[in-house]
């Protein structure tokens, strides 16, 4: 039997392939079998019948808690990304002692909290993070300066740890987009409660333009 994926044969796309995250929820869907399955532990004893409400109950339970953890995660994220709206406050406050610094800087730092989505407000973080970044190429002695230096060094650690926070959330959407389909109790579970998948982390499409551009 040949190879399923054939690298000497197949056809080869060589203009590549880009991945996106999908924008969709799935759900997952009741099957007679599930009802035949539960029917049929009742009818050979009541015993079995027994232990698998149980073992439900238990996957509820599990799905509870993934459910908070997805939540808490989440809000991790939210945490490092507020954190570094702070560290870019007291950034721009210094180099604003130094140079004229764009009024605008301090605008966007100011509606940062104001209730944006995740993916929203963490592009709006980047955008002052870059006007930041200018104004230190267009002055390079100011990096020298003590206090600037240990808030840029905060401002790459937190940027690092909001890229950790968010693997993690996504690792977490993963096990639950895995579990609620997770036959038979999970996902029975999943169905009676009417859970679907969860999407993960993405980024916008401005972002993925400039990640091909030239930096250097």
């Amino acid at each position: 039997m040949a190879n399923e994926l054939d690298e000497m044969n197949s056809t080869v796309n060589e203009a590549g392939r880009d991945v996106h995250v999908i924008e969709k929820q799935v759900s997952p869907k009741h099957a007679v079998g599930d009802t035949v399955f539960e029917v049929v532990l009742w009818c050979l004893a009541i015993i079995p019948g027994i232990i698998f409400w149980f073992v439900k109950k238990n996957a509820a339970a599990y799905l509870d808690r993934l459910q908070q953890k997805v939540n808490h995660d989440a809000s991790q994220i939210d945490n490092y990304l507020e954190q570094r709206v702070q560290i870019l406050k007291n950034t721009a406050k210094l180099l604003d002692k130094a140079i004229n610094l764009d009024k605008d800087t301090f605008t966007k730092i100011a509606e940062l909290r104001s209730g944006k989505d995740m993916n929203g407000e963490a592009k709006a973080i980047e955008e002052v993070n870059k006007k930041i970044n200018v104004a230190l190429e267009n002055y390079p002695n100011l990096k020298a300066h003590h206090e600037l230096e240990d808030a840029m060094q905060q401002n790459s650690y937190l940027q690092k740890e909001i890229t950790a926070a968010r693997e993690a959330y996504n690792d977490t959407v993963l096990e639950w987009n895995g579990a609620i389909f997770a036959w038979p109790s999970k996902k029975m579970v999943a169905v009676k409660k009417g859970y679907t998948t969860r999407i993960p982390f993405s980024v916008d499409m401005e972002t993925r333009k400039q990640a091909r551009g030239t930096f250097f």
